[in-house]
């Protein structure tokens, strides 16, 4: 098997295996400036003081940099701005009070409204199936049987789905991702307009249906896929979540070229935490870098960024949880890197970087983030799972894309369907589904708390068996704390 190079996804196909990406950045819930358009690179501006106290002196040096502030998310004192050229971030890095500044894209976008997403043109940049660099139709998705209400083998090896509804019906878990399928039968009770969002420009959107995917973007299902996992919700029929009966906020990160920017990220995070999100789902990592590294000064200021929205989330209460990754990496060691930047309008792939541990996927390798590895339906860690001691702290049911729909993971696709996929994305989404059970069960308890209960109720799990094995197996590398389980009273 060929591990996923792209995102945390890998369908099953007519073809073999199919890579279905999950990619991600949010950006925060300030009204946007009308009328602005991106006509160069975008910019995320960091102040040295965090908070609303910082934006002014982060707008007078955009200012005095001959820039424009696009957005500014004062919850956490940054902001997004355009800027005239390469040497704009360097003049405002170089201004007092400023701790970061960097561009978020490798390549400007076309002009289009901050405020609603509009499609950039084209196809999207990202192609779906990693090994011909083709974009493969929303056909090729490979659908699955409706389960009609039976619990699956992932289902299973979490232990069942909660009974707890009353706790779980005023529990909120935000899935920032391609955007979810309100309208499917399994997830109308559970997705909560009011709390739903398109953060696909950096700027929240919050028009009618703006948190829907739209299937002229790859990836569109995959949002819903990962509801379906965590809270769908129909008695009898369709899927069984997790915990059915939790309320989802669904907010769109996927752009209209493909990619999940840092500011799409950042609106994200903050618009979950400001709606009452107590866990936040992300199953996908940032563009256009698929690990930032700290010693680049673009790179710094998107981990900067996006490192204050999560800490400003976990700070109001959520559990934040990501997928490790389907390249098969440790990410705790050397590795190489030949997708990164990933934003190019033609396609084409950039020269490979060797980095080490220093260099990070968003979000998952930010401080007290649950960073979830896969495992397959025998237990084993899935051959595409990424991996590392000290870098992953749960497994949970990913699936093996290359033995037929029941070894994958069954859940909910766009216009009331169903789509078998394994990966990390997968995993993710179960731990967010247990996190929601144990926030419900606890709904007085802080972020950090809530995950430390999450790692020590996990089962731990013995070296697997077959070629991974070895002192890699030792300290947790594979399975972190353990096989994650729903808690129950």
């Amino acid at each position: 098997m060929r591990p996923s190079q792209q995102g945390h996804t890998i369908p099953l196909a007519r073809c073999g295996m199919v890579l279905v990406l999950a990619v991600l950045l949010l950006s925060g819930a300030v009204p946007y400036i009308d009328g602005a358009t991106r006509p160069e690179l975008a910019y995320l501006v960091v102040a040295g003081q965090d908070g609303p106290g910082g934006v002014p002196v982060a707008e007078d040096a955009v200012r005095a940099a001959g820039g424009r502030v696009a957005q500014a998310y004062p919850q956490i004192g940054v902001l997004l701005a355009d800027g005239p050229g390469a040497a704009f971030a360097a003049r405002v890095r170089s201004a007092p009070g400023i701790a970061a500044a960097g561009a978020s894209h490798s390549v400007p976008l076309p002009d289009q409204p901050r405020g609603a997403w509009a499609r950039a043109g084209g196809r999207p940049t990202r192609s779906i199936d990693d090994r011909s660099g083709e974009l493969l139709p929303t056909d090729d998705v490979p659908a699955a049987a409706d389960p009609h209400g039976r619990p699956q083998w992932s289902l299973r090896m979490m232990g069942g789905a909660s009974a707890d509804r009353t706790g779980l019906r005023r529990t909120v878990v935000a899935v920032l991702d391609s955007g979810v399928d309100d309208t499917h039968p399994d997830l109308r009770s559970a997705v909560d307009p009011s709390r739903s969002v398109s953060c696909a420009t950096g700027s929240p959107d919050t028009a009618p249906g703006a948190w829907r995917p739209d299937p002229a973007v790859g990836e569109s299902g995959h949002g819903t896929h990962v509801s379906g996992i965590i809270a769908a919700d129909r008695p009898g029929d369709g899927v069984a979540g997790i915990a059915p009966g939790a309320r989802i906020a669904a907010v769109r990160l996927l752009g209209g070229v493909g990619q999940y920017y840092g500011e799409n990220l950042v609106c994200g995070f903050l618009w979950a935490a400001d709606h009452g999100a107590r866990v936040i789902n992300d199953s996908y990592f940032a563009d256009p870098w698929k690990y930032n590294c700290p010693e680049n000064q673009d790179q710094a200021a998107i981990i900067a960024a996006v490192g204050r929205a999560v800490r400003y989330a976990q700070g109001r209460g959520a559990v934040v949880v990501a997928s490790a990754g389907n390249d098969a990496q440790n990410l705790g060691g050397p590795r190489t890197d030949d997708r990164s930047p990933n934003d190019h309008p033609d396609g084409r792939r950039p020269t490979a970087r060797r980095l080490g541990a220093e260099c990070i996927r968003l979000p998952g390798g930010l401080p007290g983030v649950l960073d979830v590895t896969a495992v397959d339906r025998d237990g084993n860690l899935a051959g595409y799972s990424n991996w590392g001691a000290g870098q992953v702290q749960l497994a949970a049911p990913g699936g093996d894309p290359d033995g037929g729909p029941g070894q994958a993971v069954v859940s909910d696709w766009p216009g009331g369907g169903y789509a078998a996929l394994a990966g990390t994305s997968m995993a993710a989404a179960a731990v967010s589904g247990a996190a929601a059970v144990e926030a419900a069960l606890h709904p007085g308890v802080g972020s950090a708390q809530l995950t430390r209960d999450l790692e020590a109720a996990a089962l731990p799990v013995d070296c697997p068996s077959g070629r991974l094995t070895g002192p890699d197996c030792l300290g947790g590398a594979y399975f972190g704390y353990g096989l994650a389980e729903v808690p129950r009273r």
